[in-house]
């Protein structure tokens, strides 16, 4: 059976439950192996980047936003990275930078950048980031995961059927062949970041 859209993806997930009544049943199965997908993978085809200006302390993330990779002033000659700081770490910090200035430091607070020192003036920013998976829907037929790995998306969603259906014996079967689907995934990405090609990113405005 051909495994390369959302109709087929469901279609080829009840085949190999030999189920044909769990229609809504599936849907969900796939959007939870999406979750769990989400959560693990890390890879160039994520990668997204997103230009912003900040005038206080304080800006939205993204919507899609799941990871910062790089965040810099891209208006400063020469750009200025911006540090990573956890929250503590830049509540100490922001008192000892109590005079606005030129921001240096970054945290995440819930949906909300917060930079340190308060930006002086208007800066002009760039971020690149991991972005959240384009979802399979009715509407999105396919995606990155689904194109080059329909492994990973088929004994995902059977490793959640599993349960639903009180088939414990085949969990660790679902598992283990989901998990070797996700490695293999990331360990062929990984290698393709670094094989001296160009890293192309999506160019999107925060927000």
């Amino acid at each position: 059976m051909a495994l390369s859209t959302y109709t087929e993806l469901k279609a080829s997930v009840a085949d190999w439950l030999n189920r044909s009544d769990l229609t809504a049943a599936i849907a969900d199965f796939i959007s939870l192996a999406e979750a769990q997908m989400e959560r693990t993978l890390r890879t160039r085809q994520m990668i997204v980047r997103s230009n912003a200006s900040f005038n206080v302390d304080f800006g939205a993330t993204p919507a899609d936003f799941l990871e910062v990779r790089t965040f810099k002033l891209s208006g400063t000659n020469p750009p200025t990275p911006l540090t990573f700081l956890t929250i503590d770490a830049m509540n100490q910090e922001s008192t000892r930078l109590s005079a606005s200035g030129k921001p240096r430091f970054f945290t995440v607070v819930g949906g909300q950048f917060r930079l340190a020192p308060v930006p002086d003036t208007n800066y002009a920013t760039e971020l690149v980031y991991y972005a959240k998976l384009s979802k399979l829907s009715s509407s999105v037929a396919t995606n990155f995961i689904l194109d080059s790995s329909p492994d990973a998306y088929l004994y995902g969603s059977l490793l959640q059927a599993a349960p639903y259906l009180q088939d414990d014996n085949r969990i660790p079967v679902w598992a283990g062949l989901y998990e070797r689907a996700l490695t293999d995934l990331q360990v062929a990405d990984d290698r393709a970041s670094t094989s001296g090609g160009a890293l192309l990113t999506r160019a999107r405005t925060l927000g």
